[in-house]
């Protein structure tokens, strides 16, 4: 059991790592000295304010638990949150987690601080005027560290999983398409396939996946990645025949446009013994 999940979760970090690479559009910068906040970040300018144009565009990748101090922007910001996942505070507010596709509208003059969470990276494009920014307090590791770690994600993705189970009990083809990433890769006993013909497989009957028994869950998420683990008992009827079996399943999700979509789903079957 322990070695089929462990070749599992390498061939989805495979998957990971490949996808990874291909999302640092711009290069990623120099480390910048801890003047203003802790950690590791490192900066690139893409492009600077001119005469046509009033504000500068900024690449920041923070490694997990980095976070600047509290400071303020005079003309305002906006951060595009491009990869992984962060925290955003405004002065006498609560802490937001922020992830990949949302975008953060950091108000003139309003004191604010942001980062990466203590277990992932975060990465953004930061779009702002042409007043340097203003610098105000420092915020302690103490008070970082007392900040709730985010776990919604994880039981944002084990909730998916499970109604995903459902719907292709029901087959429900309509909600599992907008799940399925159109270029995703479903791995069978008898063989492996893309979305179009996974989604045909579940509305002709070909495959009915009756009940998905869930005995064990996990999830590790990697930014704007996160890799499913599941034990179940499959019961299905395959041909117009029922069957059941003990399966290891591994479930690639990645953040996209603000929803998980899922990029690979893979069933290795357990040997009984």
């Amino acid at each position: 059991m322990k070695k089929i999940r462990t070749i599992n979760l390498i061939l989805a970090l495979v998957a990971i790592n490949f996808l990874n690479a291909q999302e640092s559009v711009f290069a990623k910068g120099n480390l910048a000295p801890n003047v203003h906040h802790k950690g590791d970040v490192w900066l690139s300018h893409v492009t600077q304010a001119d005469g046509t144009f009033g504000y500068h565009v900024a690449q920041a990748v923070s490694a997990p638990g980095a976070f600047l101090n509290w400071h303020v922007h005079p003309d305002g910001q906006q951060l595009l949150i491009t990869n992984g996942i962060g925290y955003y505070q405004e002065k006498g507010k609560e802490v937001q987690v922020i992830h990949a596709g949302d975008v953060v509208k950091c108000l003139p003059n309003v004191e604010h601080w942001h980062g990466a969470t203590p277990n992932s990276p975060v990465t953004y494009l930061a779009i702002s005027g042409k007043t340097p920014t203003v610098w105000t307090n420092e915020l302690t590791q103490a008070e970082y560290d007392a900040i709730k770690a985010p776990n919604s994600v994880n039981e944002e993705l084990l909730k998916l999983s499970k109604d995903k189970w459902q719907w292709m009990a029901d087959k429900d083809t309509e909600k599992l398409g907008q799940l399925f990433h159109k270029d995703a890769q479903y791995v069978h006993m008898g063989g492996s396939w893309g979305t179009e013909r996974e989604l045909d497989i579940i509305k002709s009957g070909g495959i009915w996946y009756k009940k998905a028994t869930v005995h064990e869950a996990s999830v590790e998420v990697l930014g704007d990645t996160a890799v499913l683990l599941s034990n179940i008992t499959l019961l299905a009827e395959v041909g117009g025949k029922e069957v059941s079996n003990p399966f290891v399943v591994t479930e690639v999700y990645k953040k996209i446009g603000g929803s998980w979509k899922l990029l690979n789903l893979s069933f290795v079957k357990q040997l009984v013994r």
